[in-house]
Protein backbone atom coordinates (compact mmCIF):
# COMPACT_ATOMS: atom_id res chain seq x y z
CA UNK A 1 0.00 0.00 0.00
CA UNK A 2 1.48 3.33 -0.99
CA UNK A 3 0.86 6.65 0.69
CA UNK A 4 1.08 10.16 -0.64
CA UNK A 5 4.03 12.04 0.87
CA UNK A 6 4.05 15.01 -1.51
CA UNK A 7 1.30 16.81 -3.41
CA UNK A 8 2.10 19.56 -5.89
CA UNK A 9 -0.79 21.67 -4.54
CA UNK A 10 -0.11 21.10 -0.82
CA UNK A 11 3.61 20.37 -0.68
CA UNK A 12 4.86 17.84 1.86
CA UNK A 13 2.01 15.68 3.24
CA UNK A 14 1.86 13.91 6.60
CA UNK A 15 1.73 10.14 5.97
CA UNK A 16 -0.42 9.60 9.09
CA UNK A 17 -3.34 12.02 8.62
CA UNK A 18 -2.95 13.00 4.95
CA UNK A 19 -2.92 16.75 5.68
CA UNK A 20 -0.30 19.25 4.56
CA UNK A 21 2.72 19.18 6.86
CA UNK A 22 1.93 22.68 8.18
CA UNK A 23 -1.69 21.73 8.99
CA UNK A 24 -0.92 18.26 10.36
CA UNK A 25 -3.19 17.28 13.25
CA UNK A 26 -1.05 14.41 14.46
CA UNK A 27 0.45 14.99 17.89
CA UNK A 28 4.23 15.14 17.80
CA UNK A 29 5.53 11.93 19.24
CA UNK A 30 8.60 12.41 21.39
CA UNK A 31 10.80 9.35 21.59
CA UNK A 32 11.40 8.26 25.16
CA UNK A 33 14.53 6.13 25.51
CA UNK A 34 14.26 2.65 26.95
CA UNK A 35 16.50 1.19 29.61
CA UNK A 36 16.58 -0.76 32.84
CA UNK A 37 15.25 2.14 34.94
CA UNK A 38 18.50 2.73 36.81
CA UNK A 39 20.08 6.16 36.46
CA UNK A 40 23.87 5.97 36.44
CA UNK A 41 26.01 8.88 37.61
CA UNK A 42 29.70 8.73 36.84
CA UNK A 43 32.76 10.95 36.79
CA UNK A 44 34.78 11.27 33.61
CA UNK A 45 37.80 13.32 32.71
CA UNK A 46 37.27 15.22 29.47
CA UNK A 47 40.00 17.49 28.14
CA UNK A 48 41.80 17.15 31.47
CA UNK A 49 38.82 18.41 33.49
CA UNK A 50 36.41 16.42 35.67
CA UNK A 51 32.89 16.02 34.31
CA UNK A 52 29.82 14.47 35.94
CA UNK A 53 27.80 12.38 33.48
CA UNK A 54 24.20 11.28 34.12
CA UNK A 55 23.08 8.33 31.96
CA UNK A 56 19.86 6.35 31.75
CA UNK A 57 17.41 9.08 32.75
CA UNK A 58 14.23 7.91 30.99
CA UNK A 59 12.76 11.27 29.98
CA UNK A 60 11.62 12.76 26.69
CA UNK A 61 14.12 15.23 25.17
CA UNK A 62 12.36 18.43 26.40
CA UNK A 63 12.07 17.01 29.92
CA UNK A 64 15.70 15.90 29.83
CA UNK A 65 16.75 19.45 28.88
CA UNK A 66 14.73 20.82 31.82
CA UNK A 67 16.28 18.29 34.23
CA UNK A 68 19.73 19.21 32.94
CA UNK A 69 19.05 22.88 33.54
CA UNK A 70 17.84 22.21 37.10
CA UNK A 71 20.90 20.07 37.84
CA UNK A 72 23.27 22.72 36.50
CA UNK A 73 21.58 25.35 38.67
CA UNK A 74 21.70 23.04 41.71
CA UNK A 75 25.43 22.46 41.19
CA UNK A 76 26.18 26.05 40.23
CA UNK A 77 28.05 24.86 37.18
CA UNK A 78 27.85 24.72 33.40
CA UNK A 79 27.15 21.75 31.22
CA UNK A 80 24.94 20.43 28.46
CA UNK A 81 22.63 17.63 27.33
CA UNK A 82 23.96 15.47 24.50
CA UNK A 83 22.85 12.10 23.15
CA UNK A 84 20.50 11.40 26.06
CA UNK A 85 23.15 12.15 28.71
CA UNK A 86 23.42 15.14 31.02
CA UNK A 87 26.96 16.53 31.28
CA UNK A 88 27.87 18.79 34.20
CA UNK A 89 31.22 20.51 34.49
CA UNK A 90 33.08 19.47 37.63
CA UNK A 91 32.77 16.59 40.09
CA UNK A 92 29.25 16.96 41.53
CA UNK A 93 28.29 13.30 41.93
CA UNK A 94 27.08 13.58 45.52
CA UNK A 95 24.77 16.53 44.79
CA UNK A 96 23.44 14.91 41.59
CA UNK A 97 22.76 11.56 43.29
CA UNK A 98 20.95 13.27 46.18
CA UNK A 99 18.84 15.38 43.79
CA UNK A 100 17.87 12.40 41.63
CA UNK A 101 16.96 10.27 44.66
CA UNK A 102 14.81 13.11 45.99
CA UNK A 103 12.98 13.08 42.62
CA UNK A 104 12.25 9.36 43.09
CA UNK A 105 14.78 7.82 40.67
CA UNK A 106 16.80 4.68 41.35
CA UNK A 107 20.39 5.90 41.22
CA UNK A 108 23.66 4.02 40.98
CA UNK A 109 27.14 5.54 41.15
CA UNK A 110 29.05 4.11 38.21
CA UNK A 111 32.69 4.19 37.23
CA UNK A 112 35.54 5.51 39.38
Amino acid sequence: MSRVVYDSALGRVCPECGQAAGACRCAPRAAVPTGDGVVRVRREVRNGKPTTVVLGLLLAPPELEAAGKQLRQKCGSGGSVKDGAILIQGDHRDQVVAWLQAKGHTVKRAGG
